[in-house]
């Protein structure tokens, strides 16, 4: 059999264009909707069952398991499903999964090819790309990515060697006879085939495209029944082996969850593999009834069984599965313990390992920022106590408190801006753009509030060496106004926390203009009282320098506000357009 190095380079070609087919179809339908699946997402996890079939819905819907896991682990990084709701997704997924082989079987594989309509259906979605409407454009990449999908299976079922008219290639697998071994003998056949169907999907990277090749080996005749089932085991290990390299350099939740992924998928690949000779004679007869082929007989009919062997396998193990969530969350939460508290920077919402979905990395992004608020908000409470405290070492630890939280402001705005930034890099809606932009200003001002409590200790402590200090009726004037900006940094919290379209802007409106009424009475009454003699001189320096920075703080936090109200005005405009 000729079979040259440009017939190999045709059949990788074409595998690259089934596997950028599913990436173009899979990225655009996350963009055409892909608020409505974090809605779906965070709606219908609220138990395990609904988790599952939420995650089958999701995973039929964007036809990779794999962007579905991502979106489970964006929900739990945001607080939105607890580890034991994303295992019911995955597991949902898993299932879900499962409709590429029979969109393959029937539409790829069977009498009718819909590789014939791929080209049609390219001549639709081009001139969508080119419309000015962006949902219409999305649809456009769409219907391109699904006709490249099928487009690649076509040249990959040509691009194969023909195996038929030379038997003598095919000769080390006829060595392999499955059947007549004993059962030991059957289970370790199975067991190297699943080895192979993990690597296979490592090396392509992708469960889909590694199915679509087993499905086309089978159709040729290059492998029997048996070993396409195991094939098809190992390429559900190899999916949660991608998954755990990618959670590598993720944070702990990714890692929980990819975790949780491999022990659900490894345990059933066992329990399978020990009755797989019984479970194949079931699907080779249930095959035989509906669709009039055996499988053990017939090559052609190899993908239908397959495609029901891997729907049923999948359906059994989350039944068995589904009332041991509890104990597998337990388990990768003894695997991957989370960090400990005393450690205030660590990004626990966003990695680097998860750039495949830009989109959904954005929630990640949005929680990041709220725990940044959060660590903003709980160094404010050095601010007043630098005004009341006496004693000399108390007074040299909030300093020091405060300074190491501007060095932490300045870290998670670097991290937090690299993380947007390479999303952005990603083909993003004109409405994620937009949300990235106002969330680089957010951890732009937060950075600000750092510099400012910075400027405080210095100031204070400075003051402290001078011995100018501050009488009662001075800190009483500093607390009033110090509580007043404590209040605008909890509504900030909160706002930072709430869900898109549940902010509460004008409680920070409203606390935003007491600040500022009371900041021009202190103000006006400083000036008064300077001009009549009634400050010292230096102390009163102080004390004007120490409100003008708290107001600039409650200035910053009307600020982040302001960005959300105006972005969200913008998205309403263009609604109504």
């Amino acid at each position: 059999m000729n079979f040259g190095i440009f017939d190999f380079l045709t059949l990788i070609g074409a595998l690259g264009i089934f596997i950028y087919g599913m990436k173009v179809m899979s990225e655009a339908i996350q963009k055409v909707a892909g608020s409505k699946l974090r809605e779906i997402l965070g709606a219908m996890t609220s138990n395990r069952f609904f988790g599952i079939f939420t995650g089958l819905l999701i995973t039929t819907l964007v036809q990779s398991s794999s962007a579905t896991t991502v979106m489970v682990v964006s929900f739990v990084n945001a607080g939105l499903l607890s580890l034991v709701e994303s295992i019911g997704v995955i597991m949902g997924a898993n299932v879900g999964t499962t409709v590429t082989a029979w969109l393959i079987s029937v539409l790829g594989l069977g009498k009718f090819s819909i590789s014939a309509l791929c080209l049609p259906i390219v001549g639709v979605g081009f001139p969508m790309m080119f419309v000015g409407k962006e949902k219409v454009k999305l649809w456009g990449e769409v219907l391109i990515g699904f006709a490249l999908l099928f487009l690649g299976l076509a040249f990959m079922k040509d691009a194969v060697p023909d195996l038929k008219g030379n038997p003598e290639v095919l000769e080390f697998l006829r060595n392999i006879t499955y059947d007549e071994k004993g059962w030991v003998g059957k289970f370790f056949i199975s067991l190297a085939f699943v080895g192979i169907g993990t690597i296979l999907t490592i090396v392509v990277q992708s469960s889909s495209a590694a199915m679509a090749l087993t499905l086309v080996m089978c159709n040729e005749g290059w492998i029997s029944f048996p070993l396409a089932a195991a094939i098809v085991l190992g390429e559900n290990i190899g999916t949660t082996i991608t998954a755990n390299l990618a959670a590598l350099v993720a944070n702990v939740h990714a890692k929980r969850a990819a975790r949780a992924h491999f022990i659900f998928n490894v345990f059933g690949v066992l329990w399978m593999l020990l009755l797989l000779p019984f479970f194949l004679k079931m699907t080779a007869s249930a095959t035989e009834m509906v669709f009039g082929g055996n499988p053990f007989e017939s090559a052609t009919s190899i993908p239908m069984a397959l495609a029901l062997f891997h729907t049923s396998f999948n359906i059994i193990n989350v039944l068995l599965m589904v009332g041991l969530v509890g104990i597998i969350a337990r388990i990768v939460i003894r695997m991957v313990p989370s960090k400990g508290e005393d450690e205030v920077f660590s990004l626990d919402y966003i990695g680097s390992g998860l750039m495949s979905t830009p989109e959904l990395s954005i929630v990640e992004a949005r929680k990041e920022l709220a725990k940044f608020a959060r660590i903003m908000r709980s160094a404010y409470r050095y601010v007043p106590l630098l005004v009341t405290e006496m004693e000399e070492k108390k007074f040299k630890l909030y300093v020091e408190k405060l300074e190491h939280y501007e060095n932490i402001s300045d870290r998670m705005e670097i991290e937090i801006a690299t993380y947007l930034t390479k999303a952005s890099a990603g083909d993003l809606s004109s409405e994620a753009s937009t949300r990235v932009r106002s969330m680089l200003s957010v951890a732009n001002y937060l950075e600000r509030i750092g510099d400012i409590y910075l400027e405080i200790s210095r100031n204070l402590m400075i003051r402290k060496k001078k011995k100018a200090y501050f009488t009662q009726e001075i800190r009483d004037r500093i607390l009033r106004l110090s509580n007043l900006v404590a209040k605008a940094m909890d509504t900030m919290v909160s706002n930072l926390e709430a869900n898109e379209g549940k902010m509460n802007f004008q409680e920070a409106e409203r606390i935003e203009e007491k600040i500022n009424i009371l900041y021009r009475e202190l103000r006006a009454e400083y000036i008064k009282k300077i001009e009549k003699g009634r400050f010292r001189l230096e102390s009163g320096m102080y004390y004007s320098d120490l409100i003008s920075e708290m107001e600039r703080i409650a200035d910053h936090v009307a600020h982040i506000s302001q960005v959300f109200l105006s972005r969200e005005e913008r998205i309403n405009a263009q609604e109504q357009e």
